[in-house]
């Protein structure tokens, strides 16, 4: 496996690369804005092609790379269910997992920093964010925190898991990399309580001043739908009420971008066509099973995700590989169902 643990000094937060092979695909957690040409060095350096970017919460101490990286690199974004930014092509819950080849992260819901952490885990280590820090816990001051959550998903989540389980966080201010659960349970000083009353009252004195970007960082965090307006006012792109005034017709093909867990908890539009996104570039390309649909029959394809990030993404991709007649459905299957579409489960 391919990982690295990349530090951004000005505001002391780790981001981390992974894949499982040189030139294979990869993901990165918690990415740094001003940190992504070096991300982008990286994957070019290592033949690796960008597949998802993840965010364990909405940052207060940094602006997010995640939309500059999936303007570059076209990724998937990725950010837990309880997130209130704008956009995000793929949003994921308690108990579901993070793919790409040859790499699974678990997804574990755990508020408390704030309402819409999250943290993920392998086989030998966790992503902690900062729910979970070296010799500390995440603050519960800001950003809907709470102490009495952030217990619970400490000590009754995170700490259950096997004692050598690498524990990574988001961030360090003390210069260390790395721990274990068992370090944390036995050295950690705030976690050295006897009850949930105990740790609320340890974190209600803390007493620290707020992040010293966080009135940029929070606002720009919550906002990083796609930064092409034509997104959702270009000629490609169509309301839910033209898409349903044009499905079923045989001169039209719509085509699902999402994964299989994203269909089976959320249906699918009747009678569409599954192509992933991460291989979309297969089923485009001379010779693949959309390019000749839509040469062969003349079938104008309207692609569709989640929200509509990842089906903007692709009329782009088609458009610069010489497809012409693709649109995008705005908001994905989310404003199909707000506009009474038909759902298969």
């Amino acid at each position: 496996m391919i990982f690295r643990q990349l530090f951004h000094h000005e505001t002391w937060t780790y981001t981390y690369l992974l894949a499982s092979r040189t030139g294979g695909e990869a993901l990165i957690i918690d990415p740094v804005f001003e940190r992504v040409d070096r991300y982008i060095q990286l994957l070019d350096e290592l033949g690796l092609r960008l597949v998802k970017v993840v965010d364990t919460h909405v940052h207060a101490d940094h602006i997010t790379g995640m939309g500059e990286l999936r303007d570059r690199t076209k990724c998937v974004t990725v950010m837990g269910m309880q997130s209130a930014v704008d956009v995000v092509s793929m949003r994921v819950a308690e108990g579901e997992t993070i793919d790409i080849e040859g790499i699974s992260l678990g997804v574990m819901y755990t508020p408390g920093h704030t309402d819409d952490s999250y943290c993920f885990r392998m086989a030998d280590r966790v992503f902690t964010g900062d729910t979970l820090l070296i010799r500390g816990t995440g603050r519960t001051d800001f950003q809907h925190g709470d102490a009495r959550a952030a217990y619970d998903s400490i000590f009754n989540k995170l700490l259950k898991l096997p004692d050598e389980t690498l524990v990574y966080p988001a961030h360090d201010y003390k210069g260390d990399t790395v721990s274990t659960i068992g370090e944390e349970k036995a050295h950690n000083p705030r976690l050295q309580v006897s009850s949930v009353d105990e740790y609320v009252d340890i974190m209600s004195k803390l007493d620290l001043p707020n992040p010293k970007l966080m009135d940029v960082a929070v606002p720009a965090n919550l906002a990083i739908g796609l930064g092409q307006v034509s997104a959702e006012s270009g000629s490609w792109a169509l309301t839910a009420a033209q898409v349903l005034e044009q499905s079923g017709r045989p001169d039209v093909a719509l085509v699902d971008l999402r994964e299989d867990a994203e269909r089976q908890r959320h249906g699918v539009i009747p009678g569409s066509i599954h192509a992933p996104y991460a291989r979309l570039d297969r089923f485009i390309k001379q010779g693949g099973m959309l390019r000749e649909m839509a040469s062969s029959t003349g079938r104008k394809l309207i692609y569709y995700c989640a929200y509509g990030e990842r089906s903007a993404l692709a009329v782009q991709t088609s458009q610069e590989l010489g497809l012409e007649d693709v649109y995008h459905l705005v908001g994905g299957i989310d404003a199909w169902a707000k506009a009474g579409g038909p759902i298969e489960t």
